[in-house]
């Protein structure tokens, strides 16, 4: 029994860094398919031309791999135009040791024709954006917990105890403080100015706890690391 043609006119594009090889099939009334490749850049003007390509050829049904991040710009430039469809690269995968570029472009257009690649869901455009801002916003909290880690660290090897008399290390009234550690490492400065008078913490105790070992090493590194901190 034959496979039902879902998609007359189609196309399967393998997804290189550099390159994409794209290969329309055009199936008759008696089923017999013809097939047309051709290889672009991915250089936006060359993509241009992909889309233009297969206006040109009436094909508006387009299969490709998610190869990396590199599928991104050529979805983008077709996504206007054309109805893309996205598959998992192990969903397209051609046959061991008959894998070509153009073959794989070909064997993309073959299994999609038949509707037999499962799609992955693709947002609209302004949420693919957002997301991306998001995820960046994640990484930047990342790294600012990395960073106040490493900065706690210092004080905790130089035997500088803020975070025994402040529940927070990075507050107006702790930050004060180690500021001022930066500029006397020996400790030898009044903490009680810069205590915030909702500090539950004595003075006497804050001075306490501020006189610790800081070497110029340990020093330097937590400088760098509130310079990290003030540019995330």
């Amino acid at each position: 029994m034959a496979l039902k043609i879902v998609y007359p006119v189609c196309c399967g594009i393998d997804v290189h860094k550099s390159f994409v090889v794209a290969c329309i099939a055009a199936t008759d009334d008696k089923g017999v398919t013809t097939y047309q490749r051709r290889r672009f850049s991915t250089f936006t003007g060359d993509l241009r031309l992909l889309a233009q390509w297969l206006a040109e050829h009436g094909c508006r049904d387009v299969c490709m791999e998610s190869t990396g991040k590199y599928w991104i710009p050529v979805y983008n430039m077709l996504e206007s135009t054309c109805k893309v469809v996205l598959a998992h690269p192990k969903y397209v995968k051609a046959i061991r040791g008959k894998k070509t570029d153009t073959k794989d472009a070909k064997w993309i257009a073959d299994i999609f024709k038949h509707d037999l690649v499962s799609g992955s869901f693709i947002p609209p455009f302004a949420i693919r954006q957002l997301r991306d801002f998001m995820r960046y916003r994640v990484k930047l909290t990342s790294f600012s917990v990395g960073e106040k880690n490493r900065a706690q660290n210092c004080l905790t090897v130089s035997n500088i105890k803020l975070d025994d008399v402040f529940s927070d290390v990075f507050g107006k009234s702790a930050s004060a403080i180690t500021e001022q550690l930066l500029a006397h490492p020996d400790g030898d400065f009044d903490v009680a100015p810069f205590i915030h008078r909702r500090c539950k913490a004595s003075p006497d105790k804050v001075q306490a706890a501020v006189d610790g070992l800081m070497c110029s090493e340990q020093a330097e590194k937590l400088k760098i690391i509130h310079s990290h901190m003030d540019s995330l």
